[in-house]
């Protein structure tokens, strides 16, 4: 075999590997949606809103305007305690005090 089809078929191997590893990563994403309120004290990801910063940052459990990523399709149906429920939206409940 050729130097030529060594480097071909090799190349060929890496290129398919890495699209598999992409398009596995890009599946991932898509199956997971914002849910408002269900995450506890310091375990939000981003965007978390007045009074934090980013992941990490928010200030009570449930806050409303902070956010989790969650299975898509789960936010609207999570139970919390005291009647709580996700939501696709931001909520002005259970907000920081100051």
């Amino acid at each position: 075999m050729s130097n030529t089809i060594k480097t071909l078929a090799v190349a060929g191997s890496l290129a398919a590997a890495l699209s598999a590893h992409f398009t596995t990563a890009a599946s991932a994403d898509e199956a997971k949606e914002k849910c408002f309120g269900v995450a506890l004290a310091g375990q939000n990801d981003c965007a978390a809103g007045a009074g934090t910063t980013c992941a990490g940052t928010s200030k009570v459990d449930y806050q409303g305007n902070s956010w989790k990523l969650v299975p898509a399709g789960t936010c609207a149906t999570m139970e919390l305690p005291d009647g709580r429920m996700g939501s696709l939206e931001a909520l002005d409940r259970d907000l920081p005090q100051g």
